[in-house]
């Protein structure tokens, strides 16, 4: 795990976190998606978030990229502004090997920095189990809901998990005029 270099994910990356995706959805049941996107779609997804400031990290080890992450807006309302949904995909190959947390905490890192107040994780599949689950909680987010047969997928009934993590003070504190979700709600740009 110590060879294992987190940095801000480039365009560059975006061939294999389409497949790491393609990957997750076509096998998985962290993603809703029923078909995996092309590479088109994820580099609009990954424009979107880069050019609206929010953090988005790859997992690199001896130049092969392991894993991704990034944290987006939790929803579009304005009064949601301090508040990311975080999500985060590794490569079949390089699970268990601490990838997953090591791009957690890098991403909580630079939300933290950006200014936000919460990190939530919808998890779907979110089984007392899950890896997801389990790494979320390693990390000291706590169980905030659970909408149970949310989704269908695979010829079963998922559960989807909602887990929460303040930063910053959480909602104990007034927002950061300095932050980056009041300096682009003002209109001050990233």
């Amino acid at each position: 795990m110590s060879n294992i270099a987190i940095r801000a994910a480039t365009e560059a990356d975006l061939d294999t976190i389409t497949e790491i995706y393609a990957d997750a959805v076509t096998h998985g049941t962290a993603s809703y998606e029923l078909e995996p996107p092309g590479r088109v779609e994820m580099g609009t997804r990954f424009a979107s978030l880069t050019g609206g400031g929010f953090p988005y990290l790859v997992a690199q080890k001896d130049g092969a990229v392991l894993g991704y992450a990034y944290a987006g807006p939790f929803r579009p309302r304005p009064a949601y502004r301090f508040i990311v949904e975080d999500s985060v995909y590794v490569a079949p190959d390089a699970k268990g090997q601490g990838v997953g947390l090591k791009l957690m905490q890098g991403l909580i890192a630079a939300a933290e920095a950006a200014g936000f107040r919460q990190i939530i994780a919808v998890i779907g599949d979110g089984h007392a189990d899950s890896a997801s689950v389990k790494l979320h909680e390693k990390l000291g987010f706590r169980h905030s809901g659970r909408l149970e047969g949310s989704g269908y997928k695979h010829e079963r009934w998922l559960d989807t998990v909602f887990m929460q993590l303040s930063l910053n003070g959480g909602a104990s504190v007034p927002p950061d005029p300095d932050s980056l979700p009041e300096r682009k709600f003002r209109g001050l740009g990233n």
